[in-house]
């Protein structure tokens, strides 16, 4: 039997994280970019999101990785239609109630500049008159679509979501599209305990 696989991807905006047998044929899949047989998603990452995917045909540690007993950080780059002001942050910063669960994050930062990140191959598409601004957004439990109804529920609705970083494991050294193996150093940092 084959050692497990571990593999950091960058997925680009617009391709599927899971192989979707209802999805049209034409959409893009993280399979026609990580030809590696068996291995699947550890947790999820929508199709208007970017950024770091863990790939993984280690079932028992993905969902160890994924539960939110464990509360693993994973880190956004949120771009954000005009700057939120202080009260908009403190909306974040306390959580926001959708379809009766609170929706929060660890941490909220209003950057400064621009983050440094490739252009998306889609353009962002922004209101004329609202410039955007940056937030760096960590959380240690995901829902489907979550941070896109905090920033909207806060007035200011997210436009790009790059993931940057999945606990220790960060997008160093990738562009979108690319993909590698982890190091047995990454791989000993994912399994070290958290709880």
């Amino acid at each position: 039997m084959p050692d497990p696989a571990y593999i950091i991807f960058w997925k680009p905006y617009g391709v599927l994280a899971d192989a979707d047998p209802t999805a049209p044929p034409a959409r893009p899949t993280f399979r026609d970019y990580v030809p590696v047989p068996g291995v699947q998603p550890a947790g999820r990452l929508d199709i208007d999101s970017e950024g770091l995917l863990l790939l993984t045909d280690d079932g028992a540690l993905a969902h160890r990785l994924t539960h939110p007993a464990y509360k693993l950080p994973k880190t956004y780059l949120v771009q954000v239609e005009r700057a939120p002001d202080p009260a908009a942050l403190a909306v974040l910063r306390a959580g926001v109630m959708f379809r009766g669960a609170r929706l929060a994050a660890a941490s909220i930062e209003l950057l400064s500049a621009e983050p440094e990140l490739p252009p998306r191959a889609v353009a962002v598409q922004t209101a004329r008159d609202a410039p955007a601004a940056w937030l760096r957004i960590v959380l240690t439990e995901g829902r489907k679509r979550q941070l896109r109804h905090m920033t909207a529920a806060a007035g200011h609705p997210a436009l790009r979501i790059v993931r940057i970083a999945f606990g220790p494991l960060t997008l160093a050294g990738l562009a979108p599209g690319e993909w590698r193996r982890l190091t047995a150093a990454e791989l000993r940092a994912l399994r070290a305990p958290r709880l």
